[in-house]
């Protein structure tokens, strides 16, 4: 195997097996583990070297204040109203909403029906699942979704790494709901939105909920070819090689 070769096998490696965590450990990340993390995520590209992200990384007593205060917005019902998928998606991503929640839900143990269990559930996130370091990525609202594609690619940078570190992430929308509780205790700039949150720290790996493995479509689903016979000449499938 030549290093081109290996250094594909080993980045295939890290991206198949990462996985979303909700169950963590309380060992402290070491900052400089930290540095080094948002070192090279900040090595995503984005629209003319733009690089809009900002990240608020929250340890000890500062996360549990932010916590405290979502926690108390969530009990109270003080959010704002927020779909991160709307009801008017395409079919095929509501079908693939509703297989995620029924594996969360039966997972736990909660019937989908208990509306009480379910919010207390979520309520688990405002929490950062008990990771030892929360983050809330954010950008300026002036920005287009140009910019929100930046964004998401600094965050996938940084999941990716961490898991090469092996701690494990969870992205969180839900904390969108609650953007003035953190505006508020954050301090954030005018003009500043929040994308996601973010839970990070070493994978408990007795949880149930970290073993729970969620299923991808094949290629075959999501890819259209187009082959080299010209324009109208594609397929749902790959090419025969000759």
């Amino acid at each position: 195997m030549d290093a081109a070769d290996a250094s594909y096998s080993a980045v295939a490696e890290v991206l198949r097996s990462r996985r979303t965590v909700r169950a963590f450990e309380a060992d402290e990340v070491p900052i400089e583990t930290l540095t080094d993390l948002l070192d090279v995520a900040r090595h995503a590209p984005s629209v003319f070297n733009t690089q809009p992200w900002r990240v608020h990384v929250l340890l000890g007593d500062s996360k549990r204040d932010l916590s405290a205060a979502l926690m108390r917005a969530h009990q109270t019902a003080t959010g704002s109203a927020h779909q991160a998928i709307p009801h008017a998606a395409p079919q095929e991503v509501r079908a693939r909403q509703r297989d995620f929640f029924a594996r969360y839900y039966a997972t736990i143990g909660i019937d989908p029906g208990d509306a009480a269990a379910r919010h207390e559930q979520t309520a688990r996130n405002y929490a950062f699942f008990d990771a030892p370091v929360g983050l809330i990525f954010t950008l300026d609202s002036s920005l287009t979704h140009h910019s929100w594609l930046d964004l998401g690619l600094f965050i996938q940078n940084f999941m990716i790494a961490a898991h090469a570190r092996g701690l494990a992430t969870i992205a969180q929308v839900s904390f969108v709901r609650y953007e003035a509780v953190i505006r508020a205790v954050l301090g954030l700039r005018d003009g500043e939105v929040v994308a996601c949150g973010m839970s990070l720290g070493a994978p408990d790996r007795s949880s149930d909920l970290n073993r729970m493995n969620m299923p991808r479509e094949p290629i075959e689903d999501f890819v259209i070819w187009y082959r080299a016979g010209g324009s109208g000449n594609r397929t749902g499938r790959a090419p025969q090689t000759s």
